[in-house]
């Protein structure tokens, strides 16, 4: 029951952080697996989806940083990259469909640019609809920090779409 009530969101959200479909199926279902393995240390006082979202937050960063040495030592891209996205072909739908698509790819590799820390608390409250505080509790600081950090990312965010005028 509880999988049924919070796959959704939760794979939302690993979806916005890592921008691959199959590879945010694979995180949540090992968040899913590293919740079960855990419950015994789960804090009843917190949202479950909370706890949840600190999980798959961590198994985004461990995936990150696994993907980071692979494409230092084998010099690989992903069909995510930037230079991947970059060479995708266009759908023929028209060309508000194609701009459209393109203001959609502008803000994302924005998004990706942000620093760590500014990125994953925009995610968690913009895009995932957290409140400040559950987001401070995901992520293990205080509300003043988590409203600091969202005000830099938009403020960045604001910066690189300028720049690149969307």
């Amino acid at each position: 029951m509880l999988l049924q009530h919070h796959k959704p969101a939760l794979y939302g959200f690993v979806r916005r952080y890592m921008r691959d479909g199959d590879g945010a199926a694979d995180v949540v279902q090992e968040s899913f697996i590293a919740a079960w393995r855990s419950l015994g240390r789960y804090d009843d006082r917190r949202p479950f989806g909370v706890w949840l979202r600190a999980i798959a937050l961590n198994k985004c960063r461990d995936r990150a940083r696994r993907l980071a040495v692979r494409r230092f030592i084998l010099g690989e891209k992903d069909d995510h990259s930037a230079e991947a996205s970059a060479q995708r072909d266009p759908e023929p739908d028209g060309e508000a469909s194609l701009m459209a698509v393109e203001r959609r790819a502008t803000f994302q590799r924005a998004i990706d640019q942000l620093p760590v820390k500014l990125k994953e608390s925009l995610l968690l409250t913009y895009f995932d609809d957290l409140t400040q505080q559950e987001a401070a509790d995901v992520l293990g600081v205080t509300v003043k920090t988590i409203e600091t950090r969202v005000y830099r990312a938009r403020q960045r965010l604001a910066e690189l779409l300028d720049r690149s005028s969307i």
